[in-house]
């Protein structure tokens, strides 16, 4: 079954998208999602604004955060027809030697929308069945939400669910959250699920005050304490919540080299800091610190889509919110959201719906 549809091509960098038409076709074990919402993401603006190069050669629909309904399958994956799912923002393969050793992450034939096989601006998006997340519709309903808004399910909160269970966050931990806006405001609301006590550290009072009601039992504004007073500030947090002074949960999710900077300052004994954030800039720091400290430092790329559903959980059960943080824009408004959005104009996760 072919469906008559539309997307929104990037052509060069910087140039507006341009709408054009196509037919989506799923081939055997695929499937065609009529999309529902798609977030705009800093890695969009990244591929757009800053020359970040996608994987698959120009004009492409950006787009990785989809949620949706299946109204096509091809050969094998028919039982998805009807259903709505979220899109997870990796596809690994599921095959090859990495992913049978529960490397799905580092899958050399993985697929994310928008990067290696066309993304979501748009009305319909052909995806492989493997990997994908049912979302219950009446689940849905009762949490209040709606099937556009939990597109951000695929990588706003996924990555950070990724990171915290990675890291190995269990009740009592002390987590640090450094960039509180976007995926790193979930970091807190996810890491606090987790049972752990969350600082959060940004340079936006306004992000702060939100994090605060969502999760952080301290917040912290970078601009104005340098990194030793960022640091002490912590440790008296840690004393007089009767915390551990070693072995604290770093996740840096600005994406900035500021940010990466403080992160890697507040190292203490055994300390695991986690990148979530990317950013091209460079930083200069002393990798000698993490043998001093005993500490770790890992990378975060995606999350692997058989987490998916415990992450959707945590929303559907109202432990992480979403409709605070997402607002709702017809996908024909895209050129003037994404200059919005790198303007800083819209302070929410931004998730454009097909009209």
């Amino acid at each position: 079954m072919s469906i008559e549809a539309h997307r929104w091509l990037m052509t060069a960098p910087k140039a507006p998208l341009v709408r054009a038409a196509f037919t989506a076709t799923p081939g055997p074990g695929e499937v065609v999602v009529q999309i529902a919402g798609c977030g705009v993401c800093h890695t969009d603006l990244g591929y757009y604004y800053d020359g970040v190069r996608t994987n698959q050669p120009l004009p492409l629909a950006l787009g990785h955060e989809i949620s949706g309904r299946v109204v096509a399958a091809g050969e094998g994956a028919q039982a998805w027809v009807g259903r709505s799912v979220i899109v997870p923002a990796v596809l690994p393969c599921g095959e090859c030697d990495l992913c049978r050793r529960g490397h799905a992450t580092i899958c050399r034939g993985q697929k994310m929308p928008g990067n290696d096989i066309q993304g979501g601006f748009a009305s319909h998006i052909v995806v492989p069945a493997r990997g994908l997340c049912a979302v219950d519709p009446d689940r849905l309903q009762r949490a209040g939400l709606e099937l556009a808004q939990v597109s951000i399910v695929a990588d706003a909160l996924t990555t950070p669910y990724q990171a915290v269970r990675r890291a190995g966050v269990t009740p009592g931990s002390l987590a640090i959250v450094v960039g509180a806006g976007g995926v790193g405001g979930y970091c807190v609301q996810v890491a606090r699920a987790f049972g752990a006590t969350v600082v959060a550290i940004d340079i936006d009072d306004a992000r702060l005050a939100a994090v605060a009601e969502h999760g952080a039992s301290l917040t912290l504004n970078s601009r104005t304490l340098d990194a030793k007073a960022l640091k002490q500030a912590v440790v008296a947090f840690a004393k007089q919540q009767g915390l551990r002074q070693t072995e604290w949960f770093i996740f840096e999710c600005s994406g900035s080299a500021p940010g990466q900077l403080t992160a890697f300052g507040l190292l203490v004994h055994g300390a695991t800091l986690s990148v979530v954030g990317f950013t091209m800039d460079k930083v200069e720091v002393r990798l000698s610190n993490l043998m001093a400290f005993d500490a770790r430092a890992v990378g975060n790329w995606g999350c692997p889509p058989e987490y998916y559903a415990a992450a959707l959980d945590l929303v559907l059960d109202g432990k992480v919110q979403v409709a605070p943080f997402v607002e709702k824009h017809p996908l024909s408004q895209i050129n003037a959201i994404f200059d919005a959005v790198h303007k800083h104009e819209i302070r929410k996760r931004v998730v454009l719906v097909p009209d």
